[in-house]
């Protein structure tokens, strides 16, 4: 079907043969009269990132020294010796939320202890205790992520996306009695169904873009070295005839990102299939070795998936517990895992603090690109929930207290930015995503993992946290 009229609906597509691809936000899909803000609403998109083994800020020593948490609690606070310094361009973007525990990440009995990494993931975001079993009867809670999909990610054509980037697919039961299944995925659509994440951006891009009916249509498109957007090029061309100049740049800004993520992926998939040594030989063939890229891939793609209203929802899982990854452009050559496990002494914190401060230092380049992108009387950052942060906190000694989190983005409207928030000692992270499931619109959730109140995001009281 080709849309030409000077009257667009949101759901507008360019079809071509296996290909569909949906449009960014015109001034065209404005009905005459009305300004846009009121056609497209203000639900936000919702980007829920893990990022695994806590943070050096969550020693005795790091508290100190403020290695995660600013000393300063409101708007006067100072980045700067901590590992959220790279968001510093984004301030005004950013609620930083300190001092919250998850309770559920510990262990209750005497099998549980030493079980810490293997449960840390499925509590994330359902901040529920997960049932220690090796069997197909696993048991946690449904997450955060999808209790806001379910209620409103019905209404774009894929409700949510579950990504990841490490390695996530290992069968049958792990450690300390406890499936595999509780460290290979952050998202569950109940509390007995968890969600598979996928990690290889050709796959997530052939996703977004409905290309091919089947895995063997798709090998033979790319196998023929063309562009999707060389299936569209008739669509394209129609359209662009009834457009006013605006949306044509506009068109041709996205349709441009498109086809530079698609180039990307190429490359990747033309190095992984020269013979050339991988650093990452079990990977799959779309699956960069550089983490970086890898990141900023399926950054890239998020950002695509939010400025054409495929889905707005999007869990992120960043790493998997005990990963020795050594991230070299950190500064640091310990080995992911064990550097988190320091046994407390100074310069090896200080060491674990720099992979912390590279991991947040990849945010900015997906914040930017949602800032830069129009969306209704904003941007995307204006209209987006970006949550980061992790169920662990000091992971050398296996505890879940002080957990790091940050929010970035005004969740439209929801969040003010420039502020820090330090909960009272033991409140749990759950209050925190209680408050951020009322503001996102779920008003009739009363409790959420082992919430205990609301807990005020937008500025600082007494205790910070408001019972109700």
């Amino acid at each position: 079907m080709y849309v030409t009229s000077m009257h667009l609906p949101r759901r507008a597509v360019l079809r071509g043969l296996g290909v569909t691809i949906a449009l960014p936000v015109l001034d065209a899909m404005t009905p005459a009269g009305r300004a846009f803000a009121d056609t497209t609403g203000r639900r936000s998109r919702l980007v829920a990132i893990e990022m695994v083994h806590g943070a050096a800020g969550s020693t005795a020593f790091g508290i100190k020294q403020n290695m995660w948490a600013p000393a300063g609690e409101g708007s006067a606070f100072d980045l700067a010796p901590t590992s959220l310094a790279p968001l510093e361009p984004f301030r005004d973007y950013l609620t930083i939320v300190s001092n919250t525990d998850c309770r559920n990440a510990e262990a209750f009995t005497a099998p549980e202890i030493g079980a810490d990494h293997f449960r840390s993931a499925a509590v994330f975001l359902t901040q529920t205790k997960p049932k220690q079993t090796q069997g197909s009867d696993v048991l946690a809670g449904t997450s955060f992520d999808q209790l806001y999909a379910q209620r409103f990610g019905q209404d774009t054509p894929i409700p949510s996306m579950q990504l990841c980037i490490e390695n996530v697919d290992q069968a049958g039961g792990c450690s300390y009695n406890y499936s595999c299944v509780y460290t290979d995925t952050i998202s569950w659509a109940s509390p007995t169904r968890p969600l598979p994440m996928i990690r290889d951006p050709r796959v997530v891009f052939d996703q977004l873009f409905g290309v091919g009916a089947t895995a063997d249509a798709r090998t033979r498109r790319r196998m023929r070295d063309r562009s999707i957007l060389d299936w569209v090029t008739t669509s394209v061309n129609e359209l662009k005839l009834g457009l006013g100049a605006a949306d044509r740049a506009r068109l041709n800004d996205y349709l441009d990102d498109v086809r530079e993520i698609e180039r990307r992926i190429q490359k990747v998939e033309a190095f992984n299939t020269s013979g050339e040594e991988r650093q990452l030989p079990g990977a799959p063939v779309g699956v960069p070795d550089s983490f970086d890229e890898h990141v900023k891939l399926m950054f890239d793609l998020q950002g695509l998936a939010f400025a054409s209203d495929v889905t707005r929802i999007f869990s992120f899982k960043l790493s998997r517990d005990v990963s020795n990854r050594v991230f070299s452009p950190s500064g640091s050559k310990t080995a992911f895992h064990s550097a988190s496990h320091h046994d407390e002494k100074e310069d090896r914190i200080r060491d674990f603090q720099k992979i912390n401060t590279y991991h947040v230092g990849l945010v900015p380049y997906f914040l930017e690109k949602l800032k830069s992108t129009r969306d209704g009387d904003g941007n995307l950052l204006d209209n987006t929930l970006v949550m980061y942060g992790s169920a662990m906190g000091n992971s050398n000694a296996h505890n879940h207290k002080r957990c790091p989190l940050f929010l970035a983005g005004r969740a439209a409207g929801r969040l003010k930015g420039n502020l820090h928030v330090k909960a009272a000692d033991g409140t749990p992270m759950a209050n925190a995503m209680l408050t951020l499931l009322h503001g996102l619109g779920l008003d009739d959730v009363e409790r959420f993992g082992d919430s205990t109140a609301s807990l005020d995001l937008t500025r600082v009281a007494d205790s910070t946290a408001v019972q109700g």
